[in-house]
């Protein structure tokens, strides 16, 4: 489950959050408030925080209200300790996605450069890919309606660049002739959706 932060919060922990805000994108890269939000996956107050990253108390808490501030965290609990009453908070997803709308005006776009060879131009496709799905969970969670995507993630090894360029080609045209098959322009009640294809080389996991 997904959800996207455009100022404010909502209930509940989410896998990921989608950031456009520039503010709130601005605000999570801070490495002391990032290692904040990575120990929020856990509810944790102030005290308990400071002990874990070394810090003051009074400096968390002024981190944690700058993340609140912009939906990053919030607090699930206020438990009365002595004389003052303790804020327990957690953090709104368990990770977070920056969205290139956060930085509209020098965001990527494919149509630019459209080389389907390109690294660049897929870094485009991948950036207008989280875009668009961050502003259609938007629209749906309003809607409180289920967004309907789909996805494939898988590896394949290539012996040679030959068997990777027919790998392409063959892979090109069997989505060619699947949206030949399906697509129908005609459609007054059918609703377009966009179509991504991406190969690249494998990263190895450095875990």
């Amino acid at each position: 489950m997904t959800r996207k932060i455009v100022g404010g919060y909502s209930e509940g922990m989410q896998d990921v959050v989608v950031i456009e805000d520039p503010a709130a994108a601005e605000v999570s890269l801070d490495p002391i408030r990032a290692r904040l939000l990575a120990e929020l996956s856990e509810p944790g107050s102030a005290t308990s925080l400071a002990a874990k990253v070394g810090l003051p108390r009074q400096k968390v808490n002024y981190h944690l209200k700058a993340l609140e501030a912009h939906g990053l965290v919030e607090m699930i609990e206020e438990r009365r300790k002595g004389n003052v009453n303790e804020r327990i908070m957690r953090a709104t997803a368990a990770s977070y996605v920056i969205s290139p709308t956060a930085l509209a005006s020098v965001q990527p776009d494919p149509s630019r450069s459209p080389d389907n060879l390109s690294a660049s131009w897929l870094l485009a496709v991948a950036a207008r890919l989280v875009r668009d799905v961050g502003a259609l969970i938007k629209g749906a969670t309003q809607a409180r309606k289920r967004l309907a995507t789909f996805a494939i993630d898988g590896e394949v090894r290539f012996a040679s660049a030959a068997d990777r360029a027919a790998f392409a080609e063959e892979l090109a045209g069997a989505v060619s002739a699947l949206v030949a098959k399906y697509h129908d322009q005609s459609a007054e009640r059918g609703r377009d959706h966009r179509i991504v294809v991406a190969v690249h080389p494998s990263m190895k996991d450095k875990s």
